[in-house]
C-alpha cells in the first residue's frame, strides 16, 4: 500500500465509521462498562480477538457468547491514548489494520478503520501514537516512523531512521520499545546481527534519544552493567513520580545457535531526571534479591512501584513471560512475592498489557488457568496478595485496559 495515500484513506474511514450504526460486534454486550479486555476465544486454530467490556474488574462473569466486538486478523495488540482505544493487527510483513474505539454509555464506539504497515514498536507520545517499522535486513537498513495523531487520526507525518548506523558495530539496533520523557523519546534497543535477532555485544544496554519534534538523533546512551533493556515487543523503560527514568533487562540477550550469551544479571538500573545519562551511582540487582529470578514484564503503579512478572532460571527464554508475580519499589530495592495467585504449575499464562490507575498500590492482571479459566486478579502491592475478581468465559484474556 501507498502509504503517502493512508492519510485521505484515513479520513474516508473516519466519516464511513462515524455515519455507520454497526460497530462489528455480534451482540449488545451483557455488562456494559468502561473497562476494555481483549480475549482470544477457545478454539483449535488462530481465531481472531474479541474486545469485551464490563464494569467491574473485582467481581461479575462476562463472555465471548453472543458478545464483544470481534477484530480483523489473529495477531493484535493494543495502546490507549487521549481517551482511545486503539486495536492494531500485527500482519507479519503485510500491512496491518489500525482500529480506534472510545466508549459511550458502556459499549465501544467504533471512530476509524484503516490500514498501515505493520510496526514493531508502537508508543504514545504527545498527542500521538510514534509507530516504528524496524528493519531486520542489513542490506535495508532503514527503519520508518509514523506519527499517527490521535485527534485528528490521521497519520501527520513520516520519516526513516538507518538503524544500522546508530549502533556503529555493524549490527542492526531494534527498538525494544518507545517512551516519550518530555520532549524526547526514549528508544531502548538491542542490537541484531539480522533476522534470528542473534548478536555478538549481548553484555551492554543502549537507548537512542531522538529530538520528538522532527525525530533527530540527539544521541546513544550506554551502559555496560547490564544486558539490553527490555525484551522483544516488550517495555523496559518508565518514568516516575518526580521524572527518574527506571529500566529493567532481562538478560535474554542469544547468540547464532540461540543460546542465551549475556554474563550480565537481570537488573534495573536508572537515568535521573533531566539528564540523559544512566546514573551510575544506582544498581539494583534483581537476581540478587529474587533469588536468581530474571524480570520479564513489568507495570509502573506509581510511588516508586512496580508489578512485575519473572521466571525462574529454568523458565528463562527470550520470549518467555514469567508467572511469579512481584512488587518492585526501585527506590528501596526490594522485592516481594504476592500471594493469593493460583500455582505456578496451574497457569498457562499472564497478560502483559495491564491496567492500573497508578494510585500507587493497585494493579489488575488477566490470569489464565490450564483448566481454560480466566480471571482478572486484583494487586494490592501495599500487602502483596492478588484477589480473584471478574471471570471471563470463552477464552483467554490478552489486554485489560480502561476508559472514561
Amino acid at each position: 500500500m501507498n502509504l503517502k495515500a493512508i492519510p485521505a484513506l484515513l479520513l474516508a474511514a473516519s466519516i464511513f465509521s462515524s455515519c455507520s450504526k454497526d460497530n462489528g460486534g455480534p451482540g449488545t454486550p451483557d455488562n456494559p462498562g468502561n473497562y476494555i479486555l481483549t480475549v482470544t476465544p477457545a478454539a483449535s486454530t488462530g481465531v481472531a480477538d474479541y474486545l469485551l467490556t464490563a464494569s467491574s474488574l473485582e467481581s461479575g462473569t462476562i463472555s465471548t457468547a453472543g458478545n464483544g466486538v470481534e477484530q480483523d486478523g489473529t495477531y493484535r495488540y493494543y495502546v490507549t491514548h487521549n481517551n482511545k482505544f486503539f486495536s492494531m493487527l500485527y500482519g507479519q510483513g503485510n500491512p496491518g489494520a489500525v482500529t480506534a474505539y472510545d466508549i459511550r454509555d458502556g459499549k465501544l464506539n467504533k471512530l476509524t478503520n484503516f490500514q498501515t504497515e505493520t510496526v514493531q514498536a508502537f508508543a504514545p507520545v504527545k498527542d500521538d501514537l510514534l509507530l516504528f517499522k524496524i528493519s531486520r535486513n542489513l542490506e535495508t537498513p532503514n527503519s520508518t516512523w509514523y506519527k499517527v495523531n490521535t485527534n485528528s487520526l490521521l497519520i501527520t507525518s513520516e520519516g526513516t531512521t538507518n538503524t544500522l548506523e546508530l549502533t556503529g558495530n555493524g549490527e542492526l539496533a531494534h527498538f525494544s520499545w518507545l517512551t516519550q520523557v518530555g520532549d524526547k523519546v526514549f528508544a531502548p534497543y538491542f542490537c541484531i546481527s539480522g533476522r534470528n535477532f542473534s548478536t555478538a555485544y549481548p553484555d551492554s544496554a543502549w537507548i537512542a534519544v531522538f529530538n520528538y519534534a522532527d525525530m533527530t538523533l540527539d544521541k546513544v546512551i550506554k551502559d555496560d552493567r547490564t544486558s539490553f533493556i527490555g525484551r522483544y515487543f516488550t517495555d523496559g523503560l518508565a518514568v516516575t513520580d518526580n521524572g527518574d527514568i527506571y529500566a529493567y533487562s532481562s538478560s535474554v540477550a542469544v547468540d547464532a545457535e540461540g543460546e542465551m550469551n549475556s554474563s550480565k544479571p537481570s537488573a534495573i538500573t536508572r537515568i535521573k531526571a533531566g539528564t540523559t545519562e544512566f546514573d551510575q551511582s544506582y544498581f539494583f540487582n534483581f537476581e540478587t534479591a529474587s533469588d536468581g529470578m530474571n524480570i520479564t514484564d513489568w507495570i509502573y503503579i506509581g510511588n516508586n512501584t512496580f508489578i512485575v512478572n519473572a521466571n525462574v532460571k529454568a523458565d528463562k527464554g527470550a520470549y518467555s513471560t514469567g508467572t511469579t508475580v512481584g512488587i518492585v519499589n526501585v527506590v528501596d530495592k526490594t522485592f516481594k512475592k504476592v500471594t493469593g495467585l493460583p500455582d505456578v504449575a496451574d497457569i498457562n499464562s499472564m497478560t502483559t498489557n495491564n491496567y492500573t490507575p497508578k494510585d500507587g498500590k493497585t494493579g489488575y492482571i488477566g490470569v489464565n488457568l490450564n483448566n481454560g479459566t480466566s480471571y482478572v486478579y486484583k494487586i494490592d502491592a501495599n500487602n502483596q496478595t492478588a484477589t480473584q475478581g471478574l471471570k471471563v468465559e470463552g477464552g483467554t484474556i490478552t489486554a485489560i485496559q480502561y476508559l472514561n
